[in-house]
């Protein structure tokens, strides 16, 4: 049975198309990846299926009663609500449920026989309900969830006005898994999780009786999970069996014969043109000359895809730096209260360290407190001479109305408007991309713009918050050959082992020195 159908979607903002003329049926039980390179349309199909955003034209229609959950993460978590109220909050249908039972159960007292018939009726398939959805078991299931994506680590109790963008994600993820929806929409559910509880999310999925809808560019998870592959490309939507790698065979041998074709029909159409030249202008011929014009006039021509920009990531390398990149003494770092023993850390030139542990031991706050952005509880932090640093945060969070030319222009005035355009293109942005707004791109164009800053500053350190989160893989793909090319030295927080395993020379596993109990 067909739990979503989508006909004839056409749609686009201002004068740049995202789809046309797409269709698109989920069938119960289908695990669906949905891929395509950044800017492609992914988030925007989601809220055109979810209602948030109007189609141009084009039908969305869901199964009747069908219950929808959808991971967005620019929902609003309300202030003075704790962790474990929003959880709980997952279940307020079946609260509601309890309620109209308890009002059905307090007219029995008073009822006559025949009344009390009704309501015992009536009181039935309520009582099934809340024992089919483990009602009486709510705090069971929110604890084991809870537990499952590391929220107990933050503490159940815990303001969610005072969570990090990760940690919100975490909260609005676990709600979602709670509330069992009959199907799952899933965009980025890995972004802010790490390895531990991105194998427990992995596990879920496998096991998902439902459907469930899934971006990600995170190609290990998306294999292990999907059965199905919807690819987004040139406005089109087109449907593959199988997973990530089935997919991309069928792909290319799809390409090859579309080119091979392609070839064939243009030879043809040159021939048919020339003999229509030659001849249309003789008597005895042009009959002949008026057939092949009309054969020409009903071909449908084959028209390849345009070649997506590919990006170029090259970093700017500013002098050496000194031998000592930096030198931690008894370090403490935290906000209100310590998050680590203290750390006696030292980097020296030439080496590239990733940072490993789970979300909320401390990692950025380490980065950030060698940076000398935040000043440590006790210790000191010693950088080393001449550093030029390129630092990539994990999340901005004000909201960016320049246009991409702006943003880089800001940062690099003495560029020509045609070397602006130029260093943007070569980080995988379109010429629509280019004079949009960064308020309006996706969470992977817009890292494409921050990393354009990077690549074009002369740096000697890199130091890079979860710098693939949003991006497409043919980004991540060329992030990685940059940064194995890069001689300056790296400082890394990533949860993608097969990311960073050939990039660094070190691993500082930040789970043996926190304070966080696990």
């Amino acid at each position: 049975m067909s739990i979503l159908s989508v006909k004839n979607l056409s749609h686009g903002f201002g004068d740049r198309a995202i789809f046309n003329d797409v269709s698109f049926r989920l069938l119960k039980g289908e695990h669906i990846g949905l891929i395509g390179a950044n800017g492609e349309g992914k988030s925007t199909f989601m809220n055109i299926i979810t209602g948030k955003l109007q189609p141009d034209e084009g039908k969305v229609e869901w199964a009747k009663k069908v219950r929808v959950g959808y991971l967005d993460q620019h929902t609003v978590l309300q202030k003075g609500m704790t962790i474990r109220d929003v959880l709980k909050s997952a279940f307020q249908y079946l609260f509601d449920l309890e309620a109209e039972m308890n009002e059905l159960y307090a007219k029995m007292g008073e009822a006559s026989p025949e009344e009390l018939e009704k309501l015992l009726e009536d009181v039935g398939p309520i009582q099934d309900t809340l024992t089919n959805n483990d009602f009486y078991i709510i705090d069971a299931k929110v604890e084991e969830i809870a537990r499952g994506l590391g929220l107990d680590e933050i503490g159940l109790e815990r303001d969610v006005h005072e969570l990090s963008g990760g940690q919100r994600t975490k909260v609005l993820l676990a709600k979602l898994l709670l509330e069992k929806p009959d199907i799952l929409l899933l965009d980025e559910p890995t972004n802010y999780l790490d390895e531990q509880h991105i194998e427990w999310l992995k596990r879920y999925l496998q096991e998902y009786e439902n459907a469930f809808i899934l971006i990600s560019h995170d190609i290990p998870f998306l294999n292990s999970v999907i059965n199905l592959v919807y690819h987004m490309e040139n406005q089109e939507l087109n449907r593959y069996v199988g997973d990530y790698t089935n997919f991309q065979q069928v792909y290319e041998v799809k390409k090859q014969q579309l080119e091979a074709a392609y070839k064939k029909q243009q030879q043809e159409i040159a021939e048919l043109k020339d003999f229509v030249a030659r001849n249309k202008a003789r008597v005895s011929t042009r009959n002949m000359a008026m057939s092949r014009q009309k054969k020409l006039d009903k071909m449908e021509v084959i028209e390849l895809a345009k070649e997506k920009p590919k990006p170029e990531f090259h970093f700017k390398e500013a002098r050496t730096s000194g031998k000592m990149i930096f030198e931690t003494n008894h370090l403490v770092i935290g906000y209100d209260e310590p998050l680590s023993r203290p750390l006696d850390l030292r980097m020296e030139r030439g080496q590239k360290i990733a940072l490993v542990g789970a979300n909320g031991i401390g990692k950025t706050t380490l980065l950030r407190s060698i940076l000398g952005e935040i000043k440590p509880i006790s210790g000191t932090v010693e950088r080393g001479e001449y550093l030029h640093i390129g630092y990539f945060e994990q999340e901005m969070k004000e909201t960016n109305n320049h246009t991409c030319i702006d943003e880089i222009w800001n940062e690099f005035p003495s560029f020509s408007h045609h070397e602006v355009r130029a260093a943007l293109a070569k980080c995988g942005l379109t010429t629509k991309h280019i004079e949009s707004k960064v308020s309006v791109l996706s969470g992977g164009e817009k890292a494409k713009v921050r990393l354009c800053k990077l690549i074009n500053s002369e740096t000697n350190l890199l130091v890079l918050d979860e710098p693939t989160n949003h991006l497409d893989i043919d980004a991540k793909d060329e992030l990685k050959r940059a940064l194995k090319a890069y001689k300056g030295s790296i400082l890394l927080i990533s949860h993608e082992p097969e990311f960073y395993r050939d990039v660094v020379t070190d691993v500082w596993n930040c789970e043996s020195w926190t304070t966080k109990v696990f």
